[in-house]
């Protein structure tokens, strides 16, 4: 799997791999955490976490212009690192105010906690698309030095740039695998030095009673499961405000492990650096040097390959849009509608990494399998059988919604426990997350490595880090609009919100086929 690859593969994706760790830990409980912490809707939480998200990857153009600008790829990852580990010690913070549900104080904090976002999302900008165009250029070297033993080794050469992004790939879903369950460990054994325990519902209820002191049978009823023998219990204002701080405090402790986890990102990315390869310092002497003729036949090839990435960066936003779910909707879906007595919410989004670990050797054989019969697969192809199949994630969502006859989101966590027993509604085993996540693993394994793969084959060698920013720009206007999942969701029947998303992967996937042609000839 690691045979022939360029040397400096594997250390730049453990420098990812730790600063995916300390970023999942955080994009595991976002959602979650600011309606428990703020009393946020989902819906407001939701536009706040795409905002987060679009910025995310919006500003890795920004990293890509600033590292080609200054062609020191070096730095402005490194910068990346510290500014997004000052954003998580901003995040890791423990600050509450008096007033837990509005006021001054309220707002205050709220802006201080979209502000340590936006600087995770600005370091985060500078690091993630120029590391990918590092890893691009390593095999633009290893393919110009195969170049030189001939016509077969070149071939050879070419062949691994897919299965080396895919390798990147495994190493960041490692981080993101161990990520989801930090949050949650942190947070239980916070609530159980205060005799508390976790339920789903407490946070939201607590913050529902903070507004309105009504007194609900569901209330009642969750908070007598939320407190251990011993608590000290003096009335339901006084509880409701000592869960929402201890439940938030420990999410708040659990940042600390993101600030560890840039560190050692840091460490790492500093002590292997001189294995990186830079871009060549850019000179106009080279272009003086084409005849009139040569300037224009490039010029076209830029436009063509430029179009080509364009083409592939409009499917990638319906892709994100629908992927990026497993943080909103698919999130509180496994709230509201899945048995979580004894596994937190936030850490079924485990299954995502650990699939891709488990499956990528598997696909990467099919792929190599496939290659050696004369049967290869292209990355257009592969993007749009990927489309495909996370259309049937949403489309086995939307059977099984039908079949459990499932209101809205809000709708079912108005109802008490006798009310859904008279409705026979009753909440589904976890199975159905692991179905759910095993499709959209799949669909990622054939678009999201394999996508930074055609970026690095079609950019321009002078916009390598622009054109990978350019993919996650992409990417970021997918993102931005990822809060109509919990909107959708709690608005209608589920069924329906998962059948917008699989419209959106089918028609995707039909655009994706009718251009194969024509990218598999720009990409050769």
């Amino acid at each position: 799997m690691f045979k022939n690859h360029p040397k400096g593969l594997i250390p730049a994706a453990l420098a990812n791999m730790g600063e995916r760790f300390g970023y999942y830990i955080m994009n595991a409980v976002l959602l979650l955490f600011l309606v428990s912490k703020f009393g946020l809707p989902d819906g407001t939480a939701g536009v706040i976490y795409a905002v987060f998200y679009f910025g995310i990857y919006v500003l890795s153009l920004v990293g890509g212009i600033i590292a080609d600008k200054t062609q020191n790829y070096n730095k402005t990852i490194q910068w990346g690192l510290i500014i997004m580990s000052l954003g998580y010690v901003c995040l890791a913070l423990p600050i509450f105010s008096e007033n837990l549900n509005g006021g001054a104080e309220w707002w205050t904090i709220l802006v201080f906690t979209c502000l340590a976002l936006l600087m995770i999302a600005f370091g985060n900008g500078l690091f993630k698309g120029n590391l990918q165009a590092i890893v691009g250029k390593m095999y633009d070297e290893f393919e110009a030095e195969a170049a030189k033993q001939g016509p077969e080794a070149l071939k050879m050469a070419q062949d691994k740039r897919d299965s080396g992004f895919q390798i990147f790939y495994v190493f960041i879903n490692i981080g993101g695998l161990i990520a989801p369950f930090i949050a949650p460990l942190l947070r239980q054994w916070w609530l159980d030095k205060h005799l508390l325990v976790y339920n789903s519902d407490m946070a939201t209820l607590a913050h529902q009673y903070l507004t309105d002191g009504q007194l609900t049978q569901k209330f009642l009823e969750t908070i007598q499961v939320s407190m251990q023998a011993g608590y000290d219990f003096v009335d339901e204002l006084a509880f409701c405000q000592d869960y929402i701080t201890v439940f938030n405090t420990g999410i708040h402790y659990s940042f600390f492990a993101s600030v560890a986890a840039m560190i050692l990102s840091l460490v790492i990315f500093l002590k292997t650096k001189h294995m990186f390869p830079q871009p060549a310092k850019k000179t106009t002497a080279a272009v003086q040097e084409y005849t009139k003729e040569e300037r224009e036949a490039l010029a076209t090839e830029i436009k063509q390959r430029l179009a080509a990435l364009s083409a592939v960066l409009g499917i990638a936003i319906f892709f994100w849009l629908s992927f990026h779910q497993n943080g909103q909707s698919l999130a509180v879906f496994a709230r509201d509608f899945i048995r979580t007595d004894s596994i937190a919410p936030e850490i079924w989004q485990a299954l995502n990494p650990f699939f891709v670990i488990v499956l990528t050797p598997i696909v990467m054989w099919i792929f190599a399998a496939l290659a050696r019969k004369g049967k290869a697969i292209s990355t257009p192809r592969k993007i749009a059988i990927g489309m495909a199949v996370a259309g049937c994630a949403y489309l086995f969502l939307m059977v099984i919604s039908m079949i459990n006859n499932y209101p809205s989101g809000a709708d079912f966590r108005a109802m008490n426990a006798d009310e859904l027993a008279a409705a026979g509604l009753a909440k589904e085993g976890p199975w159905v997350l692991i179905v759910t996540y095993l499709f959209l693993t799949i669909a990622e394994l054939f678009i999201s490595p394999l996508g930074l793969s055609f970026v690095s084959k079609v950019a321009p060698r002078n916009l390598v880090g622009l054109c990978q920013g350019l993919w996650l720009g992409a990417t970021a206007i997918g993102n931005l609009f990822i809060w109509v999942g919990p909107v959708m969701y709690n608005a209608w029947p589920i069924e329906y919100c998962w059948a917008v998303f699989f419209g959106i992967c089918m028609i995707s996937m039909g655009v994706m086929l009718g251009m194969v042609k024509w990218l598999e000839k720009v990409a050769c």
